[in-house]
């Protein structure tokens, strides 16, 4: 900062003097700061200064060079002397824009999430999942599927976005009906076997029973991929015409809008195939024909190349993250039926933990995309142990550090919101504050951890992160949020913290 001040007051004192017209006359004084002490130390460290700033002024005057020419050459040293100042700035421009632009999506997908939960909390009484207890399994598999499609779909526009492959009406409508096309394929195949798995651990299942799962499974998952696909690339499109960051704000809508349109879906189907006469007839014929619908969405997909890659690595990724979310769902199976009022509290820590996780995973990718491709490893976004997650050593510890302490805020306000409603079936103790924030912000930081290691994994081993990081890590965010949460229950049961109103 010296440096820069006597550079400014050389430029002063030379303009001032009016007579150096070739800029021959340099003053080569001893420069010293006015309100600086005269100490012998202080005064040796002025001289040093003083004399690499009449060094740099003499280069440029010997140098022939004009006013501009100059003021690059100044500038660029001042620049050097203001190096950390200016960076620090920037870090915390950039820490409040991230700010800025992650919490307002965040806090509509929370308000999302508790809608959803409250829906659970209500269809829960309904015949169709009272008769077919079966259908609690396939509802974190299902809003996983819904929320690992459609913020896939987010994270690969998003990256499309940002490294300007969207630019341009055709490149917009030809990644459009692309990933429409591949996203009704893997929803249909994927709530097929989601309705398998639900079938296989269920036990004593009537064959209408199995073909309502069926049918209810497939037609939720088809209907809701429209909806939440187009709005998935409208948000996109309309950010990137807004200047703001698509990683920041499209995956934590899809997130919420996925849980809550899916579990409507579901409900409504569901209720509706079971209490329709001739429910073999009509669930068959509806199980058929979206069956058939497959082959047809699977030749679009393959038609179009920004989708065909992944045609042939994105099914493992969906399907195994599908597994991992009926391991969730049958975890909340068993919890429902001994604490009712854990169905209002577990799609909203499992949304809050995969909208988090999602973000973090979708910047991390973007990245790596602008500065390598995948196979290489540039060096300054290495992976450098878990250590390194949450400390200050780059942006994405940062932006770790700051998702982790919106799930207080967040968490405090929705179940607020909860209590306010007089939703659920559980009174909200201080002790049951403690053991949900606990275990969310646990379960978050879990998370946020995997990803940093998970991302940086599949780049290095030649894939794309867009496809296969977030189905993996979403999925882990329900099982993880839905066993803490079933974990957190039984430790304020034991702890004496039981409700009055619970099942009630």
């Amino acid at each position: 900062c010296l440096g820069h001040r006597y550079i400014s007051m050389l430029r002063s004192r030379k303009k001032a003097s009016g007579d150096m017209s070739d800029g021959v006359g340099v003053e080569r004084s001893h420069l010293s700061h006015p309100n600086s002490p005269s100490q012998s130390g202080r005064e040796a460290e002025q001289r040093s200064e003083g004399v690499v700033a009449e060094r740099v002024v003499i280069s440029t005057e010997q140098g022939g060079l004009d006013d501009d020419e100059k003021d690059s050459g100044i500038s660029d040293a001042a620049e050097e002397q203001l190096l950390p100042e200016e960076a620090d700035k920037e870090r915390k421009e950039n820490l409040l824009s991230i700010c800025l632009q992650v919490f307002l999506p965040f806090m509509i997908a929370g308000f999302g999430m508790m809608l959803a939960g409250l829906l659970l909390d209500a269809v829960q009484h309904w015949s169709v999942y009272t008769d077919i207890t079966e259908i609690f399994i396939l509802v974190p598999s299902l809003l996983g599927l819904k929320g690992n499609l459609e913020m896939t779909l987010a994270s690969r526009l998003s990256t499309a976005a940002n490294t300007g492959a969207l630019n341009g009406r055709k490149a917009k409508w030809y990644a459009t009906w692309g990933n429409l096309s591949l996203i009704q394929a893997q929803a249909l195949v994927v709530a097929a076997l989601a309705t398998l798995i639900a079938i296989a651990v269920g036990t004593d299942l009537k064959p209408s029973h199995m073909l309502v799962l069926a049918a209810s499974s497939m037609g939720s998952a088809c209907v809701a991929s429209v909806l939440l696909g187009c709005l998935m690339i409208l948000v996109v499109f309309t950010s990137s015409l807004l200047k703001v960051n698509p990683d920041n704000v499209a995956t934590p809508i899809a997130a919420s809008m996925g849980d809550l349109v899916t579990l409507a879906l579901l409900s409504v189907i569901a209720q509706g195939l079971y209490l329709t006469k001739g429910t073999i007839a009509v669930s068959s014929g509806v199980s058929v024909f979206l069956l058939t619908l497959v082959p047809v969405f699977v030749f679009l997909a393959f038609r179009n190349t920004t989708t065909r890659s992944v045609l042939y690595y994105g099914w493992i990724p969906v399907i195994t993250a599908m597994c991992i979310s009926s391991g969730g769902g049958f975890v909340l199976s068993k919890a429902v039926g001994e604490w009712p009022g854990i169905a209002i509290y577990s799609p909203i820590i499992n949304g809050v933990g995969g909208n988090l996780v999602a973000v973090q995973a979708s910047r991390i990718s973007t990245s790596l995309h602008q500065e390598c491709r995948p196979g290489k490893e540039h060096p300054t976004q290495k992976y450098n142990g878990p250590l390194c997650t949450f400390c200050f050593s780059n942006s994405h510890s940062r932006t770790a550090l700051l998702l982790v302490g919106m799930v207080v805020p967040g968490s405090v306000l929705f179940l607020i919101t909860i209590h306010a409603l007089k939703a659920g079936h559980t009174t909200l103790s201080p002790m049951f504050f403690a053991g949900y924030l606990s275990v969310a912000v646990l379960q978050v930081a879990l998370l946020l951890l995997i990803a940093d290691w998970l991302v940086h994994k599949i780049w290095r081993m030649g894939w794309d992160p867009d496809n296969i990081a977030i189905p993996f890590l979403t999925a882990l965010g329900d099982l993880l949020g839905t066993g803490l949460l079933s974990l957190a229950f039984l430790v304020l049961w034991y702890l004496g913290d039981r409700d009055a109103d619970v099942g009630e």
